[in-house]
Order: C-alpha cells, then sequence, then structure tokens
C-alpha cells in the first residue's frame, strides 16, 4: 500500500487515507445557509475517494463572514442544511470537518467575481473589528474590540463547535491563518494592542488559546485541528519559530494536527510560490513540536504528494486547486499506484485497476 492511502489516526478518529480536501471558500450561501452548490460541490469529493473533507470557512456570528456570501454556524436552519451535506459525506464513507472562522478585518466583502470589493451596508456589509483599529491594504479601518467582546467570541466559537456536533460534523478545525480575526492577534504587524491580549508571544496566543480551551471542552473526542499561517512572509511578523512554539502549546490543549499554511495577514510580500512551497512549514512543526500535520500549498500531483508522506514530512496532504479541476483525484491517484481503494458502486465500472 501507498503511505498515501494507509490510514491516519488522528486523536481517536481514524481516517481512511491521508488525500484530503482543503477548505475552500465558495460564497454561495445566503444568510450563512449553505444550499444545493454546497451539496453537490461536497458531495462531488464525498465519492471522490477524499479520507477527509474539510468544509470552508463558517462563521460563528453574523459579522465573522468574509463575505455577504459566506456559509455560517450560528442558527438552526444553518446546522439543519450542514446536516444534510454531512449525512450525503457519511453515506459514501468519507468523514468531513468545518473550519470555523471569524474574518475580523479582512470581513464584509461581496463575492470575488462582482464588481467591488466591499460590501456597502445596503448591500450587507457591517463595521469589521480586530484586535486593533489597524486596516488591511485597501479595506476599510476596524474597530478595535473590547475585552468583553473578544470573550462573547470565545463563546461564539464554543457554540459554534457545539453546532458542529450537532450538524454531524466529525471533527473541528479552527481558523487562525490567512490573516483573519485571530491570526490578527497572533502577529504583532497586526495586533498593536497594550492589555493581556497583545504585547508578548503569551498575550498574542492568549485568544486563540481561550478559542481552543473552550471548542475542545464542546466536541468530546471529536479530532481538533488549528490551520495556522506559520509565517507572515514579513520582518517583524509572525514566523516559523513563533509558530513551532505555539504548535507546541496547542499540543498540550488538546489539538490533534496543525494545518500548516501562511501569508495573509500582510499585503505586498514577497512569496516564493512554487510547488510544495509550504511542505517545509509543516515538516518543520511536525518535527520540533511534536504534534501531526499536514501540509497544503500547489500539491497537484500523486506522487508528489506520496513522497511527502513517505518522507515524514507532513501526516497528511490537503488538496484545494487540484480537487477543484478533478473532485476524483483520490481516485485516479491510487490507480496510478496500482492501488485498490473502494469506489462508489455508481462508478465501479470506470475503474482501470482493478486488482493490487
Amino acid at each position: 500500500m501507498s503511505h498515501l492511502f494507509s490510514p491516519l489516526t488522528v486523536g481517536r478518529r481514524t481516517i481512511k487515507n491521508r488525500a484530503w480536501v482543503s477548505p475552500m471558500c465558495q460564497y454561495s450561501a445566503h444568510d450563512g445557509v449553505v444550499g444545493d452548490w454546497h451539496r453537490v460541490h461536497l458531495g462531488a469529493f464525498a465519492t471522490g475517494g477524499a479520507g477527509l473533507i474539510m468544509a470552508e470557512a463558517t462563521a460563528i456570528d453574523p459579522a465573522g463572514r468574509i463575505s455577504v456570501y459566506c456559509p455560517g454556524l450560528w442558527n438552526d436552519a444553518q446546522t439543519a442544511a450542514w446536516r444534510t451535506v454531512t449525512d450525503f459525506a457519511h453515506e459514501h464513507g468519507a468523514m468531513i470537518g468545518i473550519q470555523l472562522a471569524h474574518a475580523g478585518r479582512k470581513g464584509s466583502t461581496l463575492a470575488p467575481w462582482d464588481d467591488h470589493v466591499h460590501a456597502h451596508p445596503d448591500e450587507g456589509g457591517w463595521q469589521t473589528v480586530a484586535p486593533s483599529a489597524l486596516a488591511f491594504a485597501g479595506y476599510p479601518e476596524p474597530r478595535a474590540l473590547s475585552v468583553a467582546e473578544i470573550e462573547h467570541l470565545v463563546d461564539a466559537f464554543a457554540d459554534g463547535a457545539t453546532r458542529a456536533m450537532d450538524a454531524r460534523f466529525d471533527l473541528v478545525e479552527i481558523h487562525a491563518a490567512h490573516g483573519y480575526l485571530l491570526h490578527q492577534f497572533l502577529s504583532p504587524l497586526s495586533n498593536h494592542r497594550d492589555d493581556q491580549y497583545g504585547g508578548s508571544f503569551e498575550n498574542r496566543i492568549r485568544f486563540l488559546l481561550d478559542v481552543v480551551d473552550a471548542v475542545r471542552a464542546r466536541i468530546a473526542d471529536a479530532p481538533l485541528f488549528v490551520r495556522l499561517s506559520a509565517t507572515d512572509w514579513a520582518e517583524g511578523g509572525w514566523d516559523i519559530v513563533q509558530s513551532v512554539a505555539l504548535a507546541t502549546i496547542l499540543k498540550d490543549h488538546g489539538v490533534d494536527l496543525v494545518d500548516a499554511s501562511s501569508g495573509g495577514n500582510v499585503d505586498g510580500v514577497h512569496i516564493p510560490v512554487a510547488p510544495g512551497y509550504q511542505v517545509p512549514f509543516a515538516e518543520a512543526i511536525r518535527r520540533e513540536a511534536g504534534i501531526a500535520t499536514s501540509a497544503v500549498g500547489l500539491i497537484t500531483e500523486p506522487a508528489q504528494a506520496e513522497a511527502i508522506i513517505a518522507e515524514g514530512r507532513a501526516d497528511a496532504v490537503m488538496l484545494a486547486r487540484a480537487n477543484l479541476r478533478n473532485p476524483r483525484w483520490a481516485l485516479n491517484a491510487a490507480e496510478s499506484f496500482g492501488e485498490v481503494i473502494e469506489w462508489p458502486h455508481q462508478f465501479d465500472r470506470a475503474r482501470t485497476v482493478r486488482h493490487g
């Protein structure tokens, strides 16, 4: 058996293989409620052989959305709609997780394909919030959160985790990457606070640790992931050294896996984009913090994904654009190794490899 298609035990759950679907924003929900688009979009991966499907960044309150069209998990209608997605995934042998998020200063947008970026109030826009009143490049200035509001958001993440379990997700990932709210608190470039949530490393990670503890308490033995941007790619910002230190602490707070990405908090930085360019972050965190990791970032080919796992650079790979281009990526990858894995009965006639 290939390393890519070997099972992985994370926490107390075993995932059938290590070829996973990365969370990908679709900007296709209405009032935070997912519908036919998400059922078809995520359902395609559920019949495509992936061991784990991560649903996209899902806001824990209305002002936590990236766009007016992003999904949420703060009311019963949203919970019920997500349940139709998870039930389909489970019916076809896939595990599915949800990424709980708050966009912070990068929220209140329209869809990327609309003719302007920021949503006006009459388009459903809102006043964004952040650790400090510092705007992301080209975005309106956010309002700095009070301590009481931070504490309220911790509760909102916890409530979102409860709803995630009610919606029958298998695991929860906390989104602390890509320049969204929790990442904004981590980075000295976006967090200029002088209270218990700013300044020192210990203070800047406090909000995330509070969220982790609150979510862990609500999801019983379900796996808990955290997505980190391992570096801001900017001098004086968040970096891999701090990411390793944080990952070590996260492990002690019940986090089972770090989903290692990068960037998103600082505009105009040089990022050396190339196939597998973020894999070294997953490798360093895995090696130095002693925690399981998933790798992301221009991972497209089966042999490339296999090598990452076989060489011990990460425990799993998450593919985004490659899965958008081909939702059956995992089925095809297994066949490229001459390996027989479970296919949906309806697709079985399309197999080219029937004996491993």
